[in-house]
């Protein structure tokens, strides 16, 4: 029989809700700046736009600015996340559907939900980095999105 799922205890599931919400608020501001001492320097991710980035300034580069200033409204769906973590509570799973507006190329807006996976690790200090993100759109959904908003913060 297999052993249950490694569900996060209430405290380290507020609190990783809690950084997902902050975590948010820079992609909908698009402030990069704000956004990078959230994740390690060294994550490798994958997701809509590209198959396995190696650095968060690569990252940046190839799926930030490809999706943050041309979507809209981002956030997680923190009702429906779920946290699961290593029994030492060095490392944690976030695994959250999140929302967005796209655009259409004559500026309408459309739904664009996806969803999650984020591993997290616990830094001597207490902080969590996202050390690797797989962020990807829901099926059907329009990858291209057309917006203009301005990085606010490089």
């Amino acid at each position: 029989m297999a052993l249950p799922l490694p569900i996060a205890d209430e405290a380290l599931t507020a609190t990783l809700r809690d950084w997902l919400d902050r975590f948010s608020t820079h992609v909908r501001a698009v402030n990069y700046a704000a956004a990078r001492p959230f994740w390690h320097e060294d994550i490798v991710i994958f997701g809509t736009f590209q198959e396995l980035v190696r650095s968060r300034a690569a990252w940046q580069a190839t799926q930030w600015d490809n999706v943050w200033p041309r979507t809209a409204d981002f956030a997680f769906d923190l009702a429906n996340t779920l946290i699961m973590a290593s029994p030492d509570g060095a490392l944690a799973i976030a695994i959250a559907p999140w929302t967005s507006t796209g655009f259409a190329q004559d500026g309408t807006p459309f739904p664009r939900p996806g969803r999650a996976t984020i591993t997290l690790a616990k830094e001597a200090d207490g902080t969590w980095l996202g050390v690797h993100s797989h962020m990807s759109l829901g099926k059907g959904v329009p990858q291209d999105s057309f917006g203009t908003r301005p990085v606010t913060a490089p």
